[in-house]
């Protein structure tokens, strides 16, 4: 059985849609003219917020940066290449945990009556808690940016202590990564795809 025949056989979404989210879609720094709406981020995000995590915790926010000067803050902190990677975007989003995630709780796990009085004082637990279930969800949120028909540049290359001073002192939050975002200038990248590894080479059985 060919490859494709094998990767076709065991899919329970088209072909298409398998396409666009992984086999076609490039971690992109090449855009389009095309706008980027709110509407349209919050398409991707409807998606995104359904992945699980630890306790429905969904610890994930936000910075949406698109005026200039919001675009040039963020470019201050920035690494290296990733300031005109930035510069380029028609979107940038910084992608941040929310350690004070439990005070929605009561809302969201409401199967654990008192979670959120328990984990208030949890500084540690929270924190991490919050890092790694917000780290999960930004894997959604890259699949969901691809399936409504976005692209999706992440990268980590910047001074998260300077974006945090910058843009979270108020909220507390702590940002981990950016994703520019837009619609692809063809393939959005100049550079052919690097290769992955095989199924055999990154399992084990036992």
């Amino acid at each position: 059985m060919t490859d494709t025949l094998m990767e076709s056989a065991h899919l329970a979404i088209g072909e298409d849609a398998a396409d666009r989210i992984f086999r076609h879609a490039r971690t992109t720094s090449q855009w389009s003219d095309a706008e980027v709406t709110d509407a349209w981020l919050e398409a991707a995000w409807d998606l995104a917020k359904l992945g699980p995590t630890a306790m429905n915790t969904v610890p994930l926010r936000l910075l949406v940066v698109r005026s200039g000067e919001a675009r040039h803050r963020l470019i201050e902190h920035m690494g290296g290449g990733n300031k005109a990677k930035v510069e380029a975007a028609p979107v940038s989003l910084v992608l941040a945990a929310d350690p004070a995630f439990h005070e929605h709780l009561d809302e969201l796990f409401p199967v654990y009556p008192g979670i959120r009085e328990q984990l208030a004082p949890a500084t540690e637990t929270r924190e991490q808690m919050a890092r790694t279930n917000a780290l999960l969800q930004a894997g959604y949120l890259v699949v969901a940016l691809r399936s409504v028909g976005l692209a999706a540049g992440p990268m980590n290359g910047m001074d998260f202590d300077g974006v945090d001073n910058e843009f979270f002192a108020d909220s507390g939050w702590k940002s981990f990564m950016v994703i520019n975002v837009g619609v692809a200038d063809g393939e959005g990248s100049p550079h052919p795809r690097n290769p992955r590894l095989p199924f055999q080479q990154v399992t084990e059985t036992l």
